[in-house]
């Protein structure tokens, strides 16, 4: 039976100014995020796809502790590999340096592209334009590492892709203390394993565990709903079940009693009663969708605004 090959297409980068080093991938290929992405806030980030040996990822990590570069980790780890032909390899360690490999036998179009801080590779794509077009879009895009990865991963799948199509992407990004309660380094880990757009799906899913346990600088100054405003939040509120609200032009009281236990239900304890309504004043015209889904999407949009923490 042969083995089954995670062809896809991947960033792997670092922000020098949040120290977080991260991946983003897409593939042809079920829960592609628990075979390709690798990475250590004390070391790097690591890419293993093509036939993946997944030791690449601690075994490079670890050469990336001990002070190798990352060109030297990709030596290494494909000199000991007597099927480095089949593989494929980015590699970005914290000291800035980055390196990747293609093997020869990986099926076409299959190359790499290295840049700043970054390097995007990819097998069995459609076309060289995929990972161009992925080199530029990170380069140009404005915000921080995981929305500068995410468009990365958009715009390669638009300009071609995976020729075999869609079904799985991740986003793991890693900075210190950067996880749940600083606990760990695991800033951002989200998955999509099988969907029909997963890229569009995992961006949907980022902007949600953005709001829920990223942290953002809190406003110099924090505005009040008013208004057509506030009069949509509050029929938006009522809309999904949370009592109180009333779509009258003000919000009152019992508005904000309705907001709050929006707020509860909805895990957005990382940011302020005030902030929450603030970030729905600022983000409200630029949402999407309906009801609760309006919400957390005006939430996310008001909160884009602020710099991360």
């Amino acid at each position: 039976m042969p083995t089954p090959r995670p062809s896809t297409f991947s960033i792997v980068a670092r922000d020098p100014d949040q120290n977080a080093v991260g991946v983003a991938v897409q593939s042809k290929f079920v829960s592609v995020g628990s075979v390709v992405p690798f990475a250590s806030a004390d070391a790097g980030a690591i890419a293993t796809q093509s036939f993946a040996n997944v030791a690449y990822g601690p075994d490079g990590l670890d050469l990336l502790r001990e002070g190798h570069s990352a060109s030297e980790v990709v030596e290494r780890l494909t000199e000991a590999d007597e099927d480095a032909p089949d593989r494929q390899a980015g590699v970005v360690g914290q000291d800035g340096s980055v390196a990747a490999f293609t093997g020869e036998d990986c099926f076409a179009y299959a190359g790499d592209i290295q840049g700043d801080s970054y390097t995007v590779q990819g097998n069995i794509l459609e076309n060289p334009d995929t990972l161009e077009a992925m080199a530029e879009t990170y380069e140009t895009t404005e915000g921080g590492l995981p929305e500068k990865l995410i468009a990365a991963l958009q715009a390669g799948n638009e300009a071609g892709g995976d020729k075999r199509g869609e079904q799985s992407a991740a986003l793991y990004v890693v900075k210190p203390d950067g996880g749940y309660d600083g606990g760990n380094d695991r800033w951002i880990d989200v998955r999509v394993d099988d969907h029909e757009h997963p890229i569009d799906e995992l961006e949907r899913v980022f902007r949600l565990y953005d709001v829920t346990l990223l942290e953002r600088e809190p406003p110099a100054e924090t505005r009040n709903l008013d208004g057509e405003t506030a009069e949509a939040v509050a029929a938006a509120l009522g809309a999904a079940g949370f009592d109180g609200a009333t779509p009258d032009g003000s919000f009152d009281e019992t508005d904000r009693e309705a907001l709050e236990a929006f707020r509860g239900a909805n895990n957005f304890e990382n940011h302020s009663h005030d902030v929450i309504e603030d970030a729905l004043a600022h983000g409200w015209n630029d949402a999407e969708g309906k009801d609760e889904t309006r919400l957390v999407n005006a939430v996310w949009h008001g909160l884009s605004r602020l710099d991360r923490a």
